[in-house]
């Protein structure tokens, strides 16, 4: 490995350590309030655009980095999902009452 994939690696273990926690939290509140949607979009569409740029690199099947990449996004993908359909419970529970 190069001292940039170090790098970058490291870069991802640091930005994905905290999401575990996130959806963890989300699946024992059951309550979105206060999660920034665009906020998660956004990262959303930064890992994606990692993982285009090692794909034109040629880097996506032989780049470890990628596979955190990958679990990254998944790891974003799964909490927004969580988010979104717990903010509809909300909302549905809130039309009821």
């Amino acid at each position: 490995m190069t001292p940039e994939q170090i790098c970058e690696g490291l870069m991802m273990l640091a930005f994905g350590a905290s999401w575990p926690m996130q959806i963890i939290k989300t699946v024992r509140t059951k309550n979105p309030t206060g999660k920034s949607f665009l906020f998660m979009w956004l990262i959303l569409l930064g890992y994606i655009a990692g993982l285009c740029s090692q794909a034109f690199e040629g880097h996506f099947f032989t780049d470890p980095v990628t596979i955190l990449y990958v679990l990254n996004t998944l790891m974003v993908a799964t909490d927004l999902i969580l988010s979104t359909i717990y903010l509809q419970r909300l909302k549905r529970q809130q039309k009821q009452v």
